[in-house]
């Protein structure tokens, strides 16, 4: 499927009932480097409904980062429209963008992004403290979300004790504690061994089935074979897509992935 093609298209059927809880249209974003002009995205149109999950797939310098980065809002866009819950992100000013990537946005990185000094329990509370929540609130926010991830009892520990499995649950569950309209994950399962891959998988599976709207980054055609649908990214553009949420069968599904890298 080319660049180009009517956004909404790109919605599951069942989804296009209701206004798209993520909208980017004709993004594109430029770069100057050593003196040469890189595209990284060319008019990207993408439409996430609400409780969807979609994984971002392509190889290497595609795009797929540099396109999450935008809509949360982390740099902005040379041209294009950003929609997050019927909100255009890419209008507003670096205050305001700060307080709706606080407030509706839950990101999740390859490399979790913890902070070394603070323990568990304190990584996870930060964000809704910096967003207004009261500190009762915040902790009885935290102690449900480590104990539903497993991980209660090392709330006081650094994440340098922690193995890298149990970082990314603590980056999990710092990105959900303020209830986002939409979680973002770049590459959540790059740094992690198989049982790690695994063990994140089943929690991003287990919060989509509670309906957490969820867009996902991977180069692993079997993380991207948890999502819903598939969006293959080539040269800063959309090519092709593949809709799994109705596949029975694993392998077939891991062939269709394989099938839009060739």
């Amino acid at each position: 499927m080319e660049a180009g093609t009517e956004t909404v298209s790109r919605i599951a059927p069942d989804l296009q009932r209701k206004p798209p809880m993520l909208m980017v249209s004709k993004l594109a974003k430029t770069y100057e480097a050593r003196g040469v002009t890189v595209q990284a995205l060319r008019e990207v149109d993408l439409a996430v409904g609400q409780g969807e999950f979609v994984a971002l797939m392509g190889p290497s310098g595609c795009g797929k980062s540099t396109l999450l980065q935008l809509i949360a809002g982390l740099d902005r866009p040379t041209s294009g429209e950003i929609l997050l819950d019927g909100e255009r992100m890419d209008q507003l000013s670096e205050g305001r963008r700060a307080i709706l990537r606080r407030t509706h946005i839950g990101f999740v990185f390859q490399f979790f992004n913890l902070i070394g000094n603070l323990s568990v329990a304190d990584n996870v509370e930060l964000p809704a403290l910096l967003a207004g929540l009261g500190a009762r609130e915040a902790r009885r926010r935290r102690q449900r979300l480590l104990s539903e991830l497993g991980i209660e009892a090392r709330s006081q520990s650094i994440p340098s004790q922690l193995s890298g499995g149990e970082q990314q649950r603590v980056a999990i569950a710092r990105a959900l504690i303020n209830r986002p309209a939409v979680l973002l994950a770049d590459e959540p399962t790059g740094n992690l061994n198989s049982q790690g891959t695994v063990e994140v998988l089943e929690l991003l599976r287990s919060y989509h089935a509670q309906g957490q709207t969820i867009l996902l980054v991977s180069h692993d055609a079997r993380v991207a074979s948890a999502a819903d649908r598939v969006l293959y990214l080539r040269d800063g553009q959309i090519r092709d897509e593949a809709h799994l949420g109705q596949a029975v069968d694993s392998r077939s599904v891991l062939s269709r992935l394989l099938q839009l890298e060739s």
